[in-house]
């Protein structure tokens, strides 16, 4: 054999090799994948996780776990997806809150999530509802913001807890119909919601997915939708703008993030996927059921979007001089 034959024989053995090796790598995903969920079961982040977590389990033929990692405002969950092995084995499914306002908060985080965290995919957002109690004097939204500007400080409004994204669309609000009441923060949506319901807080601002089912049975009262249009899951209720705090809006939303050196070809194949699961019937019209829509982009989409609101939440939280320990 020749020289050029050997080099050329040599050449092909390293390709086919290489090949081999290739091949070799199992498909992602070969495992089970942990979603870990910044709040306690049967609030809104943890329903749209768990409809989002059926959908890929049966897409991938792998059991997609839900985890529930509360507390300090959905930082702890979003700790354990940074120093997770960057594979896309651990997806961290976060709040709009999580991933754009926390850093701006938290003075001693370990992580930042603008830097440390990539978005992969927006996967549904929907409005919050002011709510009051079914016994509540309050009827319309501009008796409630009366009342409250009339006395700073005697009202009080619950939260899934400092930061969480429904304190945040309550600061929100309330800077924007300048009033003041006194902040009540939970470990979960729910919690708050069920003293609401008993009047041991005057309102509340949940996710309108945490919320729609207390509403339909009167259970809570909702006095407007934070959407610039009226939700087709409550027809009835108007927005903060049709109510009288003209020009208001706030969604809420709800993404999946991995550690951020997670290989792109495999942020890209779970965006594929999440993008076809919020694009299922099933999923669509669950979401919609809870006052939400479906959305699924891509990964450059989403992570424009979470610095866009790093720095929307970055101005409202230093104006209302919002601090979390």
């Amino acid at each position: 054999m020749d020289r050029r034959t050997m080099m050329s024989a040599t050449g092909m053995l390293a390709l086919l090799g290489g090949s081999g090796a290739a091949l070799a790598q199992p498909a992602y995903p070969a495992k089970p994948v942990r979603l870990l969920v910044p709040f306690v079961p049967g609030g809104a982040t943890d329903v749209v996780a768990r409809l989002l977590a059926q959908g890929l389990s049966e897409r991938w033929g792998q059991s997609v776990l839900v985890e529930n990692r509360a507390g300090a405002g959905g930082t702890i969950a979003s700790d354990l997806a940074v120093k997770a092995n960057p594979d896309g084995y651990t997806l961290l499914f976060a709040s709009g809150s999580v991933l754009s306002a926390n850093q701006h908060m938290y003075k001693k985080m370990t992580h930042d999530p603008g830097k440390d965290l990539v978005g992969v995919s927006l996967v549904a957002a929907g409005p919050q509802v002011i709510a009051v109690g079914p016994n509540s004097k309050f009827t319309t939204l501009m008796e409630l913001v009366n009342a409250v500007r009339a006395a700073p400080g005697k009202f009080s409004y619950g939260s899934a807890g400092v930061g969480s994204q429904v304190h945040l669309a309550a600061e929100s609000f309330e800077f924007f119909a300048k009033m003041d009441s006194v902040h009540v923060p939970y470990k979960g949506e729910v919690i708050a919601i069920t003293d609401l319901i008993g009047g041991q807080i005057d309102w509340a601002a949940p996710n309108l997915g945490a919320a729609i089912n207390f509403v339909r049975d009167k259970k809570l009262r909702a006095l407007a939708v934070t959407s610039a249009r009226r939700s087709p899951a409550l027809p009835d209720v108007p927005t903060v703008s049709e109510a009288g705090i003209a020009g208001f809006e706030n969604l809420g939303w709800f993404g999946v993030a991995v550690a951020a050196a997670t290989p792109r070809e495999i942020v890209n194949r779970i965006a594929d996927d999440i993008a076809k699961v919020t694009a299922g019937s099933t999923f669509r019209e669950r979401a919609s059921g809870l006052g939400m829509d479906a959305v699924g982009n891509r990964p450059d989409e989403f992570n424009k979007y979470i610095r866009e609101e790093i720095a929307r939440w970055g101005r409202i939280i230093r104006e209302r001089k919002i601090t979390a320990q």
